[in-house]
């Protein structure tokens, strides 16, 4: 485990968030990928990262096991040939100034941000030396992957937490800052097992010019120069109100349905794809 006492100077300069000329790729996991079977997913992100010579950092923020949750991946990853493979545990904002932390992502090809609370993630890691060197290593040409809440925190607008299998309202979804790898879209995992598309419908409604994105468990998206190809076993949901005809969240209450009319549904098995710019489904 990468140790978090050692502090790194102040870098001087605001988090740039430039996202042109992107080389990295983002692995998007919505939670409970396998990790004894075949790891279609997990294998994907290890051969984008270098295949066996991969240097894979395990970023254990968002959850309160980080020894072992750590650990377990540690073995899936060792397992499938994989040699050079640390967690690096930042349990509050001080540890982010790490400077064995940072020179591990500085040489790291591949970072894995396990699942837990999203909220974790931004409260310890957002705008540090850590968040900033992330964003500059993917622009570079690191793989950024993540899982569950590992997940949702990719976006700029983080679903925080919500309720599940109920219709549209503006109350079911408390939206925050997330870290911002990829900024024009809202991400919610678990996505079909725990019935979560109303409250993705009443995030993208706060937020139109949005595209959401919903990712069922062992399931996951690469994302790529503003293109994403789906995954895995389950599917993934891409809802875009920016055409919609007609809603009304201007007019009710928050504990009153939204109406949602004439609104771009898209649901994508394993091997087809998105243009984030186009707005338009690849067919496989």
């Amino acid at each position: 485990m990468v140790n978090a006492t050692e502090k790194a100077p102040e870098q001087s300069g605001k988090n740039q968030s430039v996202k042109q000329d992107i080389k990295g790729q983002l692995i998007i996991i919505g939670g409970a990928e396998d990790k004894e079977g075949d790891c279609k997913i997990l294998r994907e992100f290890i051969r984008r990262s270098g295949g066996i010579d991969a240097k894979i950092v395990i970023m254990t923020v968002a959850t309160e096991l980080p020894r072992e949750v750590g650990d377990d991946y540690i073995r899936t990853f060792e397992r499938l040939g994989v040699e050079d493979v640390r967690v690096a545990d930042t349990v509050v904002r001080e540890d982010a100034d790490s400077r064995s932390i940072l020179e591990a992502l500085e040489r790291a090809t591949g970072v894995f941000f396990t699942g837990g609370d999203q909220a974790r993630i931004v409260e310890v890691l957002k705008d540090t030396q850590i968040h900033k060197t992330l964003q500059k290593r993917y622009q570079e040409g690191l793989i950024v992957g993540g899982t569950s809440a590992g997940a949702s925190m990719m976006s700029d607008k983080m679903i925080l937490e919500g309720d599940s299998e109920t219709y549209p309202r503006i109350e079911i979804v408390d939206l925050d800052s997330g870290m911002d790898f990829l900024s024009e879209v809202i991400i919610d995992q678990h996505f079909a097992q725990r019935g979560r598309l109303g409250r993705l419908l009443a995030a993208v409604a706060r937020h139109p010019q949005l595209i959401g994105i919903g990712i069922d468990e062992n399931t996951g998206i690469i994302v790529e120069d503003h293109q994403f190809q789906v995954i895995g076993e389950g599917s993934c949901t891409v809802v875009d109100l920016k055409s919609a005809s007609h809603n009304n969240i201007k007019q009710i209450l928050k504990d009153e349905g939204l109406a949602l009319c004439d609104v771009n549904l898209n649901i994508l098995p394993d091997g087809y794809g998105f243009d984030l710019n186009s707005r338009k489904a690849i067919v496989a």
